[in-house]
């Protein structure tokens, strides 16, 4: 049978499952050799709550929002200058990657199908492995670039994987992501699933929507399948109201708490607040969800910290953190939301993709954003002011700025998603760092290998670096053709 193990293969530290003679012998499926795929399934689900939060594993989590000027650093003012160039997707593969391929494996194999049954049905869990592993496999490509793929979480069959293309892994995600909704099939609901509770409905939603935001960073680079496969998306069912939002809820235990609240209360760092960039955009449309994104400041106001700016002008207590909405102790990370699904359709249709009305999904769009972060405290009647104004208001010759724009602002504390947009369509228009730690002059349009890769899989690093460019933080994405 197959015993749970940790091997460095490749430069990646992953666990994964291997196979000997001596084992088949008399072992229970039932026993310790196999890690439950409940706490499997739970634990891979953990990180994809740390990793759409801005404070996270790897460090890598803060950097986006800081490249797209939605944070800013307060007393440390490094990372908003892009001193840091390489990153380490290791934790990754190491993590949620290996134990989410487990899940799969147990509920595959002959040997341990049955004993994993007790956790959900076979199917059930394969789909839920699958969604979630091509999201968290998207969520390193979109940093990347090319990386390991097809040869990855292979174990000592391989400690060595090759690079794949970004390309060909976008088509394999799609494909996984159709291929895993359509696996649901109506038995036992799966255990340790802490984000929608096995409920497949939801799940086939959030699938269908991965798609659509998949498929809408093709625009550039292959608009043919981008279209394909948005409407395929739209067409299975992607999130139609706030309700159906997508959050991993953080809880108030100092082992699953927010990431920011850790940094904000109980190490006492404030080591970011939000950037001067957004928050005077916020003031200048008197946008409504400024009180809801961002604390006043001690002076009680809200002030927003000076992008980039060495040494740093104030202290912590000058600036607005991040507010309570966003940083208390179980205050939750979006995974997909609403408005953004709607801005996506708003974009495809001002592309000709669709059918839909651009003006009327972008401001349905906008709508929803105030709506998810308002609640009870919505208007239309401010809602209705605010879209009038010239800075926001559609019309098809500004329709990709305010586009942009619009997302730029409901994507707040979805820094990485806020970065992924801007490459792909530059918009906010904004400024890079005055004077970059990193030898460039540009906002970072992508993360560096980790310095692993360099020694452990060296000839896979060679090849990848002759295919894709030089590894820094310039050498674009394939599907960043701005």
């Amino acid at each position: 049978m197959k015993a749970f193990q940790s091997i460095l293969l490749g430069g990646l530290l992953v666990s994964t499952v291997a196979c000997t003679k001596f084992e088949e012998l008399n072992v229970n499926p039932n026993s310790a050799l196999f890690p439950n795929t409940a706490s499997l399934m739970t634990g891979a689900e953990r990180t994809v709550g740390t990793i759409n939060s801005q404070v996270g594993p790897g460090g890598f989590n803060i950097a986006p929002a800081l490249y797209v000027q939605q944070f800013s650093d307060v007393t440390y003012i490094e990372d908003s200058r892009y001193k840091t160039i390489n990153f380490s997707f290791n934790g990754l593969y190491a993590g949620p990657l290996v134990n989410l391929q487990a899940v799969i494996d147990q509920n595959t194999n002959e040997a341990t199908r049955a004993g994993a049954a007790q956790y959900g049905s076979n199917a059930n869990q394969i789909a839920i492995a699958r969604i979630l592993r091509a999201y968290i496999y998207q969520f390193i490509t979109d940093r990347w670039g090319d990386v390991p793929y097809t040869q990855a979480l292979k174990g000592d069959q391989n400690f060595s994987p090759a690079f794949d293309k970004q390309q060909d892994i976008y088509n394999d995600l799609f494909k996984e992501w159709k291929e895993a909704a359509a696996q649901f099939d109506g038995g036992k609901a799966v255990a340790g699933d802490i984000i929608l509770s096995s409920n497949a409905a939801r799940w086939k939603k959030l699938a269908a929507s991965f798609r659509l935001i998949a498929a809408l960073r093709l625009s550039k680079v292959d608009p043919a399948k981008g279209k394909t496969e948005f409407n395929a998306a739209l067409a299975d069912g992607v999130l139609a109201s706030n309700a159906d939002n997508v959050q991993y809820k953080f809880q108030a235990d100092v082992n699953n708490e927010n990431p920011l609240y850790a940094n904000y209360v109980r190490n006492n760092r404030k080591d970011f607040a939000v950037s001067s960039t957004f928050v005077d955009y916020l003031k200048k449309l008197g946008d409504p969800r400024l009180p809801i994104y961002a604390d006043k400041n001690l002076k009680g106001d809200y002030v927003g910290a000076p992008y980039a700016v060495f040494p740093a002008p104030g202290k912590a207590q000058d600036y607005s953190l991040a507010g309570q909405a966003i940083s208390a102790q179980t205050a939750p990370a979006n995974i997909m939301t609403y408005a953004q699904v709607l801005f996506a359709q708003a974009e495809a249709a001002k592309l000709g993709w669709t059918t839909g009305n651009a003006k009327t999904l972008y401001e349905s769009a906008i709508k929803a954003s105030m709506q998810q972060w308002l609640g009870a405290a919505y208007t239309d009647a401010a809602f209705n002011t605010y879209i009038a104004q010239p800075d926001v208001a559609y019309t098809d010759a500004n329709a990709n700025a305010v586009i942009g724009n619009q997302r730029w602002i409901a994507l707040f504390n979805q820094g990485t998603e806020a970065w992924n947009e801007w490459r792909r369509t530059g918009y906010p228009v904004l400024k890079p760092a005055a004077s970059p730690l990193n030898g460039g002059t540009d906002i970072p349009r992508r993360l560096a290998y980790p310095t692993t890769v360099t020694t452990l899989n060296t000839k896979n690093y060679n090849e990848v670096v002759t295919r894709q460019g030089k590894d820094d933080q310039y050498t674009r994405v394939w599907w960043d053709k701005q």
